[in-house]
């Protein structure tokens, strides 16, 4: 016995098969990011003074400035994911949702491409 409408099984609708993608990169990028977030703190934390050379040189050695794109990208990527549930829960003109989809990924995207050539700039001391 099935529980949808016959209109609905001649249409052939029901679920979209295709949110979990993004329930699971969003769940995946929360514990990455969890991690990030305690090296990035902890790595601050143990900085000898918040002082611009000193920020400089934490940026400048490898490993910290890979962690550190990995965490703007990682950071950019789950706000981009959590920024659209919210549009496409509460926004209910189309227009207006598919405007506001696109400008949350231009904007989520030029901030990660921003971070990442700056962290890169000063780690290969351009």
């Amino acid at each position: 016995m099935s529980m949808r409408t016959p209109m609905a099984s001649v249409l052939g609708l029901g679920t979209a098969k295709d949110g979990t993608a993004d329930w699971w990169g969003q769940r995946v990028s929360a514990v990455a990011l969890i991690l990030l977030g305690l090296w990035f703190a902890v790595s601050i934390a143990n900085l000898d003074n918040l002082e611009h050379a000193s920020a400089v040189g934490f940026i400048a050695k490898p490993l910290n400035t890979v962690l550190l794109s990995l965490f703007c990208v990682t950071l950019a990527y789950h706000s981009c994911l959590g920024v659209q549930v919210v549009v496409e829960d509460y926004v209910h003109e189309p227009w207006i949702k598919v405007t506001s989809l696109m400008a949350s990924r231009f904007a989520h995207v030029f901030v990660a491409i921003v971070s990442v050539y700056a962290i890169l700039k000063i780690g290969l001391g351009a």
